[in-house]
């Protein structure tokens, strides 16, 4: 990671009620609805998912339809530029891309690390018999599953949290159950739960950041029906600067 001179190591980690400012619309917001941009030992402007890497960071908060617009028209290498002090950069034509995966795999990590610990239900059965008893805390399904047993979940979630009527509902993920059963490592994963609202407000973060990044179509009220939801790109491991490989220069 390049750090440019005065600059202190971990800079921009503060706590997650802290706002920043978008580079692009200047918009301010909270630091956890934002996308962190930091710059390689390369000079490689990256997607800093996590918003760990170490130096100085550039924060945006548009969708990638609008980034894309903002690198067509060279308005977000201008923007790199004064957040970075006029330190080398160079902006990837795929940056967006790699956004959307780095996003989506920090997302995903995050429900692994959740399963991992216990907090996280799959399958129809267990999920509607917790959900019936009051145990659910949040509650989504893959983008591709049925509207009938997504609305036999909802129901029962409902139920368990006395709120039948209020049109409480899980939420539409943006990922396939095989984008799901691939990031879980089982099989035909269609519905997940977790059981911890500590977990959920966990899981929550990367989810923002990445249904923002997504656009309109996917932001929308947490626990207000089904989202529409776009298939996540591709995730590869080099998408984006992981804290352990930065290099200071």
């Amino acid at each position: 990671m390049r750090i440019p001179r005065n600059e202190r190591l971990g800079s921009d980690i503060a706590e997650s009620t802290s706002e920043r400012k978008c580079i692009l619309s200047g918009e301010h917001d909270a630091r956890d609805d934002l996308v962190r941009l930091a710059i390689s030992p390369e000079g490689e402007v990256l997607p800093d998912a996590l918003a760990r890497a170490p130096g100085r960071g550039a924060w945006i908060g548009i969708s990638r339809a609008e980034l894309e617009v903002a690198i067509a028209k060279g308005k977000l290498k201008g923007a790199l530029a004064r957040a970075f002090k006029g330190a080398p950069i160079s902006v990837p034509e795929d940056l967006g891309a790699r956004i959307e995966a780095a996003l989506t795999r920090a997302f995903t990590d995050r429900l692994g690390l959740e399963m991992k610990a216990g907090k996280l239900l799959l399958g129809s059965d267990r999920i509607a018999e917790n959900a019936r008893g009051g145990n659910v805390a949040w509650l989504a399904h893959a983008a591709d599953a049925s509207p009938d047993g997504s609305g036999k979940l909802d129901q029962a979630w409902r139920v368990g949290r006395e709120a039948e009527g209020s049109g409480l509902a899980g939420m539409t993920l943006p990922l396939d159950r095989a984008a799901l059963s691939v990031a879980l490592g089982r099989d035909n994963v269609v519905h997940l739960a977790l059981t911890d609202p500590a977990a959920a407000a966990r899981i929550a973060i990367p989810l923002q950041r990445l249904l923002r990044f997504l656009g309109p179509a996917s932001e929308t009220g947490q626990n207000q029906g089904k989202r529409t939801a776009s298939k996540a790109a591709p995730v590869r491991r080099d998408d984006a600067i992981d804290v352990k490989d930065v290099a200071k220069q």
